[in-house]
């Protein structure tokens, strides 16, 4: 295992996708993990899992879409003052 990075986002940013299937859409960080260097992103990467339903805990079963972890150097912080993406945080 490696040693974990600092990361530059913090939960509740506002980030956007500069590449993969999702470039170009904005979200907000949900999820920061340092030690695998990857950030959650609402609405964007999502996967579609397969769920068995669970009759003691009274959960259905089927088919639910989930947020899949992104790597931190595929998205930008977004300056909240001008709206653009930028590569250091506002301070």
């Amino acid at each position: 295992m490696g040693k974990a990075k600092k990361l530059k986002l913090k939960k509740g940013d506002e980030v956007i996708v500069i590449t993969g299937s999702d470039k170009g859409t904005r979200g907000q960080v949900t999820h920061v993990s340092p030690s695998t260097g990857r950030v959650t992103v609402s609405g964007v990467n999502l996967r579609r899992k397969a769920v068995r339903p669970n009759p003691q805990t009274g959960e259905e079963g089927g088919i639910i879409s989930k947020e899949a972890g992104i790597h931190v150097s595929n998205v930008m912080l977004i300056d909240p003052a001008t709206q653009k993406p930028t590569r250091k945080r506002p301070g």
